[in-house]
């Protein structure tokens, strides 16, 4: 039985429409899907915008400060006494700090060291166990006895950093190369060395079990290559959300590190965590110039971790709502 013209139009437009897909259900990359679900994130938002605050400030505010930051000249007018330093006022918003040098400006020239030596001890840790992790994933994963015995010997190597604990793994390299700013940045970056090169090589090794890797294989693609070329670029996500929480930490230990005396030793350098060490002897005087960097530490790390926290979200497909 033939069906009549009409009908048969209606029929294959109603078979069209439900064979056809809508476009809020077509695929999405991994990474376009998690920047959706970062959007509607409120953890996301707050995380990214303390970010953004605290870049603007590190990278334009030293441009804008009402006064040099290492100009004494609260004790060249003779306004900080024993047992006195003034506060807040019209001209000085934050006060003076003991040595009669502006706080606010202080403060602001502080956040881009802090910014300068958070990115380059993380980056530092990142090349690092970057370079670990990848070659040994790639040798546990795609590699025979030989590859199996450089995955073992670099793994031993990361166990024995992980076994210590972070702060003193930190203190224990800065004390070796003496107090500087690049030991602070080398000594923060080898504190994160394990974690990235654990986190990259357990990523490898699950990414070398996909089907796609025995697909490359069959066709007689190299090891190399299939490493190089799917499985780390496949294995990266988890490590670039990991190194947007270890910003976070890595802020902290700097300014751990200069609050033990371990950081920059020119004092007349303002950077966070040398601010708030210098406060502790006039707590009792002056609590706001303890307070002002502390509160600068603070924040700045939670804007990293609530981003950081809601990307690993993002990433992760068991966590999809």
């Amino acid at each position: 039985m033939t069906l009549a013209p009409g009908k048969k139009k209606e029929k294959l437009d109603r078979l069209a429409e439900l064979s056809a897909v809508r476009d809020d259900e077509q695929g999405v990359s991994l990474w376009r899907e998690a920047m959706r679900r970062l959007r509607r994130n409120p953890s996301a938002i707050i995380g990214a915008a303390i970010l953004v605050i605290f870049v603007l400030v590190a990278v334009v505010g030293p441009f804008l400060v009402p006064y040099d930051p290492v100009d004494q000249s609260g004790i060249r007018e003779g306004v900080i006494k024993p047992g006195s330093i003034p506060g807040s006022s019209g001209e000085h918003w934050l006060g003076y700090d003991h040595q009669g040098r502006d706080e606010f400006s202080r403060l602001i020239v502080g956040a881009r060291q802090t910014l300068i030596v958070g990115i380059v001890s993380t980056l530092i840790g990142l090349t690092i166990g970057v370079l670990i992790g990848g070659v040994a994933g790639a040798a546990a994963g795609l590699g025979g006895r030989w590859g199996r015995l450089v995955d073992s010997s670099l793994m031993r190597i990361v166990d024995m950093l992980l076994s210590l604990p972070s702060l003193l793994l930190a203190v224990s390299v800065a004390a070796l190369l003496g107090p500087s700013l690049v030991t602070v940045m080398i000594a923060v970056g080898m504190v994160s060395v394990p974690i990235f090169a654990r986190l990259l090589r357990g990523s490898m090794i699950a990414q070398a079990n996909r089907d796609y890797v025995l697909a490359a294989s069959s066709l007689g693609v190299g090891n190399t290559k299939i490493a190089m070329n799917h499985i780390i670029p496949n294995s990266l996500a988890p490590v670039i959300v990991q190194a947007t929480l270890t910003l976070a930490t890595a802020i902290i230990e700097v300014a751990a590190l200069s609050f033990l005396g371990l950081g920059n030793p020119d004092s007349t350098q303002p950077e966070w965590g040398l601010m708030l060490a210098d406060a502790q002897v006039y707590l009792d005087v002056r609590p706001g110039l303890a307070i002002y960097p502390a509160v600068g530490i603070i924040v700045t790390a939670l804007g990293f971790t609530l981003l950081g926290e809601a990307m690993r979200e993002a990433l992760d497909p068991k966590l999809r709502r």
